[in-house]
């Protein structure tokens, strides 16, 4: 029994490898393009709409969404270095219906070398249109918008945007893929486009290795200023509490050269289902 087990765990390791190096021959060409484009600018980088885990990576989203009646809240805090500066976050999501769902973000940064205060506040609904199947990946799309609310110094005077969200699960990975267009309400911004690439790995049954490919383009310049790899690591504490630990590391000295980040998610816990007990006369 204990060298079938052995020879399963094996097996599923080989197939995660392989389908890592599958990955790796296709998103290569793709980073050493983005890459390429990138040019030497930095603008205050905006935090806009985030997603609460379970339900995404650290940035990138999931097209799995709460269930209907659901709620989440989730607070963190990120610390970059260089430019040297904290970020706190309170987010929230609310399950709608079973394939729609309401987001909330509200950052709030201290620290900075302006002034310490508020981003934008930023709001959005997703909404899952297609479900996975066996060979197709399920799709969502996200229509979110920033209410102009935040200090001078880190605010665009709100934006509006749609996202493109696809997820598919292959063996213990789950892969996302977010595409983002979304307008500055300052007419002196440029648009901004955003491309992210995560990845979790079930690596136990409450234990997920996280990585994920974040990259956006500049409201000040219009073009890829931003290029970041990140990588860490979800726990699911109980039932209801997932923490989240990860670090940001930039692929060509942008700024920030390095982040470290870490959350905690509280979900709205489940009924449970009250079992009845079936006595037989003798």
């Amino acid at each position: 029994m204990n060298r079938r087990t052995e020879n399963l765990g094996i097996f599923d390791s080989l197939e995660f490898f392989c389908y890592f190096l599958t990955m790796k021959r296709y998103l290569l060409p793709l980073i050493l393009i983005l890459l390429f484009l990138c040019v030497d600018s930095y603008a205050f980088e905006t935090t806009g709409l985030q997603p609460i885990g379970p339900y995404g990576i650290f940035s990138t989203f999931s097209a799995e969404s709460l269930p209907k009646g659901k709620a989440a809240f989730s607070t963190g805090a990120e610390i970059s270095i260089d430019p040297d500066l904290y970020r706190f976050f309170l987010k929230t999501a609310y399950g709608i219906s079973d394939s729609i769902e309401f987001n909330m973000t509200v950052p709030y940064v201290l620290g900075a070398d302006s002034a310490d205060g508020f981003e934008d506040i930023a709001l959005g609904f997703k909404h899952r249109f297609f479900d996975e199947g066996k060979y197709g990946p399920s799709l969502a799309y996200i229509l979110n918008a920033s209410i102009p609310s935040g200090r001078n110094e880190f605010s665009t005077d709100g934006r509006f945007g749609v996202g493109l969200i696809v997820s598919k699960r292959v063996g213990p990975v789950n892969g996302h893929l977010n595409l983002f267009y979304e307008k500055p309400g300052k007419r002196s911004l440029d648009d901004e486009v955003s491309f992210l690439a995560g990845l979790d790995f079930a690596a136990a049954h409450n234990f997920k290795i996280l990585a994920e490919l974040f990259c956006k383009t500049s409201h000040e310049s219009g073009k890829i200023d931003s290029v970041e790899g990140r990588i860490g690591y979800r726990i699911k504490t109980t039932d209801f509490i997932y923490t989240t630990v990860g670090a940001g590391f930039d692929l060509k000295n942008r700024s920030p050269e390095t982040r470290v980040m870490f959350s905690v998610t509280f979900l709205s816990p489940s009924k449970k289902e009250k079992i009845k007990k079936i006595y037989e006369e003798e």
